[in-house]
């Protein structure tokens, strides 16, 4: 007797959306209702080493992936204070790598009973943790999530958390059966003055806002990986001085 079994959706969209630039895209409700998506990223490095921006389970695709890469996941970062709850099962199993976030996650960390590695000190903008040559990175000090957007010269490509989203998050809805389009939510992306307002209702110093967007700004780039939403493939920073007009860019 034959028994037809269906086999198992895949958790997870893993795309290579340039030159040695991993996205693991899958779905995220937000408080349960909301479908924001979530999103990690994974960089090969010249020196072969993967800077991972971790913010999805280390589930068995997400492993199979690395493992592919080389499996030598030598930087484990967050992104701002919220997106933190996975670090420590990446960091169980990649104990060499270095584990690096916002000074303030230290204080949630310490509750789990670890710390970080090191960690992105907007007191000490310039310290260094060894990817630099290829990854640089902005403390965004005057944003309530205290985030980082990050920029890979490489491939033009500049990453972050919160700092831009681009709903509805078709792609990491892929095999979900979840509809990625919620009423007013779809609307949180560039061009669209609910990003433009939801930006301002995060801004906690206008001038810090300012200097920390005009320095992305300032970056050559033309791809956003976001957490939330789409990858913007082209064009990304027109996208960006849109979204942080308020700035003056």
């Amino acid at each position: 007797m034959t028994t037809n079994t269906t086999p198992a959706k895949p958790d997870v969209v893993v795309r290579e959306v340039a030159k040695n630039v991993w996205t693991f895209s899958r779905p995220l409700n937000l408080f349960n209702r909301l479908p924001v998506g979530g999103r990690s990223t994974a960089i090969k490095l010249s020196s072969g080493g993967i800077w991972l921006l971790a913010s999805t389970p280390l589930n068995d695709e997400t492993k199979a992936k690395l493992e592919e890469l080389g499996n030598d996941v030598r930087y484990i970062v967050a992104p701002n204070v919220m997106h933190h709850l996975f670090l420590k099962p990446y960091k169980d199993y990649f104990p060499k790598a270095k584990v690096i976030g916002p000074k303030a996650l230290n204080t949630k960390k310490a509750l789990e009973g670890w710390q970080l590695d090191e960690v992105f000190d907007p007191e000490h903008p310039e310290a260094q943790h060894g990817f630099e040559d290829e990854i640089e990175h902005v403390f965004f000090a005057g944003y309530v999530n205290m985030d980082i957007a990050f920029y890979h010269r490489a491939s033009k490509t500049v990453m972050g958390a919160d700092l831009l989203f681009n709903l509805p998050a078709t792609e990491q809805y892929t095999f979900s059966d979840t509809n990625a389009w919620f009423p007013i939510l779809h609307l949180l992306r560039p061009y669209s003055w609910i990003m433009r307002l939801f930006i301002w209702k995060t801004e906690a110093d206008y001038e810090q806002m300012k200097l920390h967007a005009s320095q992305v700004a300032n970056w050559d780039f033309d791809r956003y990986i976001p957490c939330h939403g789409n990858v913007i493939e082209n064009n990304a920073k027109a996208a960006w001085k849109d979204a942080y007009s308020r700035y003056g860019l």
